[in-house]
C-alpha cells in the first residue's frame, strides 16, 4: 500500500496526464479558481502545478482565498516559483483584479448541511451573488471559459430509481429550511443559462456527487469521514437514519478531471452530471463496506434513530445519477468506492 506522500503524488501526476482534458487550451492561460483551499480547489491547484512541472504548460493560476495563511501552507512551493498567485478577498466581495483571467473555475460555497438549517439566509446570497459576481468578473475579462461547481443536490428527491439525466429533475420543497441549499444551486444554475443565453458567456456547469479522497481531515463532519473515524479507532459507526438514501460518490481527482473536461470541451450553458456510477449504494451498505473492510474486525453498523428527526437530514432519496453526457466528452472514473477510503484514510491525520 501507497504512503500518504506516494498517494498525492500518485493523483497529481494522473490528474496532470489526463487525456480526457484538453490541455492545449489551458496552456499558458490563465486561471481564477474560488474555492481554493477547499478540497477540490486544493486537488485542483494540485493538479494543474504537476501539470506545469511534467509538460512546462506555463498555466499561471489565481487563487482567491479568506484564509491566506492557510492557502499559503497548502501552495508554498508554487508560490515561490511564480506560477500560482494568491488573491486574498471573497466572492461577496471580489478585490480589484487586475490580471487577464482566461478561465474560471468557481468552487466557493456554503457546504455544510448544518449552515444550510441555521444559516438559509447566508447559504442564499453566498451562492446567488456571489456568483453573480464571478459571472460578471467573467463578462468583463471576455474568458475563453467558465466552469461552475454544483451539486446533485439540484435534483431534489426523486420520484423513483431511473437515471437522472441532466433535464430530470425531482421534487423540492421551496418550505423546508435546508432547502435553502438545493434551491440556491438550481437558482444559480439558471443564473448561469442566463448570463450564456444573454450575454455569451461561455459557462458550463458540473453536478458533483459526494466527493472524497485525500484531503478531508480528520475532523470532517460529513458522514463518510466520520464513517472512516470509526472504523480506524474501531468503533462502531451509528446511523442516525435507517440509512436507506442511496447515492453515488466520486473520488476527487476524478472530480477534479471532471471540471477540466468540462471546461474544455463542455458545451456552453450545459450541465453534465458527475459520479462514479459504480459506487451506487445505500448510506448503509457503504457503512456495512467500510466496518467490513478497514475496521479490523472490532467495527459493527448500529442503527441508532433519535426520536427527534435531525432538520439538516435530507428526506430518504435514490439519486442515480446518469453521466452519458459528461463520458462522451471521454472522461471515465478510476477510483472505485473501496479505494477512495483507503486512499483517504491513509491520507487523514486522526489526533
Amino acid at each position: 500500500m501507497l504512503n500518504k506522500e506516494e498517494i498525492l503524488l500518485e493523483d497529481w501526476e494522473n490528474m496532470a496526464m489526463e487525456e480526457s482534458i484538453d490541455w492545449e487550451c489551458l496552456n499558458g492561460k490563465c486561471i481564477l479558481v474560488t474555492g481554493a483551499t477547499g478540497l477540490i480547489g486544493t486537488t485542483l491547484i494540485h493538479g494543474i502545478m504537476q501539470r506545469n512541472e511534467k509538460k512546462e504548460a506555463g498555466i499561471h493560476i489565481l487563487a482567491l482565498v479568506r484564509n491566506k495563511e492557510k492557502a499559503n501552507t497548502l501552495f508554498s512551493s508554487y508560490i515561490e516559483r511564480g506560477d500560482l498567485q494568491l488573491v486574498a478577498g471573497d466572492i461577496l466581495k471580489l478585490p480589484l483584479i487586475e490580471e487577464n483571467v482566461d478561465y474560471i473555475i468557481h468552487g466557493a460555497s456554503i457546504t455544510a448541511s448544518r449552515d444550510f438549517v441555521e444559516k438559509p439566509v447566508e447559504t442564499i446570497t453566498t451562492a446567488i451573488d456571489g456568483t453573480r459576481n464571478l459571472l460578471e468578473l467573467a463578462r468583463q475579462k471576455n474568458v475563453k471559459g467558465m466552469v461552475y461547481m454544483s451539486s446533485m443536490e439540484v435534483y431534489g428527491t426523486p420520484y423513483d430509481e431511473q437515471p437522472l439525466t441532466e433535464e430530470r429533475m425531482g421534487y423540492l420543497n421551496p418550505l423546508a429550511v435546508r432547502s435553502s441549499y438545493s434551491e440556491s444551486k438550481q437558482m444559480v444554475e439558471n443564473l448561469c443559462v442566463a448570463y450564456a443565453s444573454e450575454y455569451g458567456i461561455p459557462v458550463k456547469i458540473v453536478r458533483l456527487t459526494q466527493t472524497f479522497g485525500p484531503g478531508v481531515a480528520g475532523d470532517d463532519g460529513r458522514v463518510f469521514a466520520e464513517f472512516a473515524r470509526c472504523a480506524v479507532m474501531g468503533k462502531d459507526i451509528r446511523l442516525q437514519t435507517e440509512g436507506l438514501t442511496k447515492r453515488m460518490y466520486l473520488y476527487t481527482a476524478d472530480a477534479v478531471t471532471a471540471l477540466l473536461t468540462v471546461l474544455t470541451k463542455g458545451e456552453d450553458g450545459q450541465a453534465y452530471n458527475a459520479a462514479n456510477v459504480n459506487s451506487y449504494c445505500s448510506i448503509r451498505e457503504m457503512a456495512e463496506l467500510v466496518a467490513k473492510e478497514f475496521g479490523q474486525g472490532k467495527s459493527s453498523v448500529v442503527i441508532a434513530v433519535s426520536d427527534t428527526p435531525n432538520a439538516s437530514y435530507n428526506p430518504v432519496m435514490q439519486v442515480y445519477l446518469d453521466t452519458t453526457r459528461l463520458q462522451a466528452l471521454g472522461w471515465t472514473t478510476h477510483v472505485d468506492l473501496s479505494e477512495m477510503y483507503e486512499r483517504m484514510i491513509t491520507c487523514m491525520e486522526l489526533s
